[in-house]
């Protein structure tokens, strides 16, 4: 045997779970039970459809007709009847042309930054953008410009410096704050330079525009030239799976040329029925969309006049600034203690360092529920919570 085979390789990992362990920036999995007791301000189920009847009956009905999965990519097997059905109904209900299923949210911009960017294109990113934004940027082998948060300004300047293909990324409600991009700012931006926008409304879908249609709907933007608009069914829609929207050549464009669908495994028909069917259910019960803001709006009322920082929210998410890391992974775990599941954002999630608590204005919570919300908040506060929290 050689002598190095007994070495350690990974020996590294250790060193790194320490600094972690020092930083309070530790992260571990927690299962929970189908049954959990804990009052949820911490999910992204936002209108409360993950357990609707009809969501369930839609995955059940689904699985039952189609199977387990999707058994191949899009373009061998995977792309079922189903899958075609829901693309139809949410490129409709958005404003758009055309619309493309993939298996998340992540791939979906992954696809959509990759396919219509490549070699020699700028792409003109917004700072304050998910993660999957990101990773697109890096992958799709083009110049990247990260711009300031909410900054259309300099984002029409840099796309005025580049000849060429171009585009400007951006979410359209960011998850950090909740706080919504210049919409229509950057489109101008866009139209004056030429470029493409290309919006993530993970989190504008089912809370924003007339009847939870989204942002770019509720922007006069939905299902304009040069616009395309990504988003997942993970979300509003309780179910699974992501989404590309815009013109049909750009949908056809995709279909040939995006990795994250091609060589991916088709979205299970079970997370389709379920979405479709909340979809629906979104479509006849409007209303959903304005509870969700009016929930939002409340926590963050009744917080901040008890003397927390919190970001206003532009949709659902409701974000309260923490001291520190350690003190908002105590917080977070003081609130699960006494029966409340919140959202805990440390470094390297947030982009500016501040630690928070990120709640989920869900439009199915009752009057006693956000009380109980906010009365458990205040009680396992951490010292310096009302002084502004500092990361």
């Amino acid at each position: 045997m050689p002598q190095h085979a007994a070495a350690d390789v990974f020996a590294w990992i250790d060193d790194e779970e320490r600094a972690r362990e020092r930083a309070g920036l530790v992260r571990s999995l927690r299962p929970r039970p189908a049954d959990s007791p804990l009052l949820d301000l911490a999910s992204n189920d936002y209108l409360g459809l993950s357990r609707h009847p009809e969501t369930v009956s839609g995955a059940q009905e689904a699985a039952a007709r189609w199977g387990g999965g999707a058994t191949g990519s899009r373009l061998v097997t995977g792309t079922t009847e189903l899958h075609a059905e829901l693309e139809r109904e949410l490129a409709a209900f958005c404003g758009f042309e055309a619309a493309l299923v993939l298996s998340s949210g992540y791939a979906a911009n992954l696809a959509a930054v990759t396919a219509l960017s490549g070699h020699g294109a700028l792409v003109v990113s917004d700072a304050g953008n998910h993660a999957s934004i990101v990773d697109g940027c890096r992958l799709s082998r083009a110049g990247t410009a990260v711009v300031p948060h909410r900054d259309p300004e300099t984002a029409r300047k840099t796309l005025a410096g580049h000849d060429g293909r171009a585009l400007l990324v951006t979410d359209s409600v960011f998850s950090v704050d909740g706080d919504a991009a210049p919409l229509a700012a950057y489109a101008e931006a866009c139209r004056a330079e030429g470029a493409a926008l290309v919006v993530d409304d993970a989190h504008g879908l089912g809370v924003l525009g007339e009847g939870g249609r989204g942002a770019l709907h509720a922007a006069g933007l939905a299902g304009a030239p040069g616009v395309v608009a990504t988003l997942t069914l993970s979300k509003s829609l309780g179910s699974q799976g992501g989404a590309v929207l815009g013109p049909a050549k750009v949908i056809r464009h995709l279909v040939n040329t995006a990795r994250t669908f091609i060589f991916d495994t088709g979205l299970a028909p079970a997370a389709a029925g379920a979405a479709l069917a909340a979809l629906r259910l979104l479509a006849r019960e409007p209303e959903r969309a304005d509870r969700a803001r009016e929930v939002a709006a409340a926590l963050y009322g009744r917080l901040t006049a008890s003397g927390l920082t919190a970001a206003r929210p532009d949709a659902a998410v409701v974000s309260v600034r923490a001291p520190s890391a350690s003190a908002a992974l105590r917080w977070a775990a003081d609130c699960r203690e006494a029966g409340l599941s919140v959202g805990c954002f440390r470094p390297p999630s947030v982009p500016d360092g501040i630690s928070r608590l990120r709640l989920t204005a869900r439009a199915d919570l009752t009057g006693d529920e956000i009380t109980r919300a906010v009365e458990t908040i205040l009680a396992t506060a951490p010292a310096g919570a009302t002084d502004g929290g500092r990361a």
